[in-house]
């Protein structure tokens, strides 16, 4: 009786064992509304997504389940994978298997060479476990950057991005990315052009959304390709800006000159604006021509009945 129970205590006690190795060798399965749930409350948090009978995307789970304990352990971070997602194209245009680290919210895309090579992988995650793009804006961009006084900061990569711009949104992960294999090398950095930024993006003429300039020895370069892969902004800071026409770096305007910069882009950005803005003052214009017209013929009268009065006191 007593070897019996023995037994079974140590059958139980195996299969808790087999158990337990069995989970620490696979990946734990959320969904989209979990992943983002574990994104705002959790400040790390890799997402695998993936999908079913996809070799690749085995390749990438074996690399980050090897590594599963070690993130754990030193970061705190919830591991995790996501199959089929609809969130995936935000951070990937690529789509599966993609990795993703967020850091306080904030995505980094794990490049494919690191995502399936367990030292590169542990040692991108841990060194980048905050978040690597700068935030500028107007208060900031002068004094970090330097632009116009020699840059004595270094070289920066800066995106000027919008809210409301679909592109923007799905860049910040590769944006990330881009400032995490730059890291020591290159400030990478983005501004809103709209909120918090809008005079430095008149500053240097930015129309559009995104718009990516590099401050380089202070010359500006403008990356020009359609391009956004994190290899394409990469060679781009590396070798191909030598092949792009050298900007000036434009002062800092003055109140006036913002001003009118600023009516300007308004007027081009709405041009039912100035449409209509035309159109009153030529109604205005009309309007006091008719009047002047109007005044003219009583103007007259009026002389002609003082002239008449004043030649009757004559008489």
């Amino acid at each position: 009786m007593f070897r019996e129970h023995f037994f079974l205590l140590l059958m139980f006690i195996y299969c808790g064992l087999l158990t337990d190795l069995i989970k620490s060798q696979t990946l734990e399965v959320v969904t989209d509304n979990e992943l983002l749930d574990l994104c705002r409350s959790e400040n790390q948090v890799v997402a695998l997504f993936t999908l079913k009978d996809c070799d690749k995307c085995k390749k990438y789970e074996e690399t980050l389940t090897q590594i599963r304990e070690e993130l754990v352990d030193s970061l705190n971070a919830w591991v995790v994978k996501v199959e089929g997602s609809n969130l995936v194209h935000i951070y990937n245009p690529a789509k599966e298997p993609t990795l993703v680290m967020f850091r306080h919210g904030v995505p980094l895309l794990v490049p494919e060479p690191e995502a399936v090579n367990d030292e590169f992988l542990i040692d991108m995650l841990l060194n980048n476990r905050d978040p690597v793009v700068k935030e500028l804006n107007d208060n900031s961009f002068e004094h970090l950057t330097q632009a116009s006084t020699g840059a004595t900061t270094g070289d920066w990569f800066i995106k000027f991005y919008s809210s409301d711009s679909i592109e923007c949104q799905r860049l910040q992960a590769r944006w990330e990315s881009v400032g995490a294999k730059l890291k020591n090398r290159v400030n990478v950095a983005r501004v809103n052009r709209y909120i918090g930024g809008s005079i430095t993006a008149r500053r240097f003429a930015i129309s559009q959304s995104p718009t990516f300039i590099l401050l380089r020895r202070g010359v500006m370069y403008t990356y020009t390709s359609t391009d956004y892969t994190i290899e394409s902004f990469l060679k781009f800071v590396e070798e191909d800006y030598k092949f792009t026409v050298k900007g000036q770096v434009p002062p800092p305007k003055s109140a006036f000159d913002d001003f009118v910069h600023m009516c300007f882009d308004i007027l081009r950005e709405n041009p039912l604006a100035w449409k209509l803005g035309l159109t009153v003052l030529s109604v205005v214009l009309l309007c006091l021509a008719a009047l002047k017209k109007t005044s003219k013929p009583s103007e007259y009268k009026s002389k002609k009945k003082s002239t008449k009065s004043s030649s009757k006191k004559s008489k």
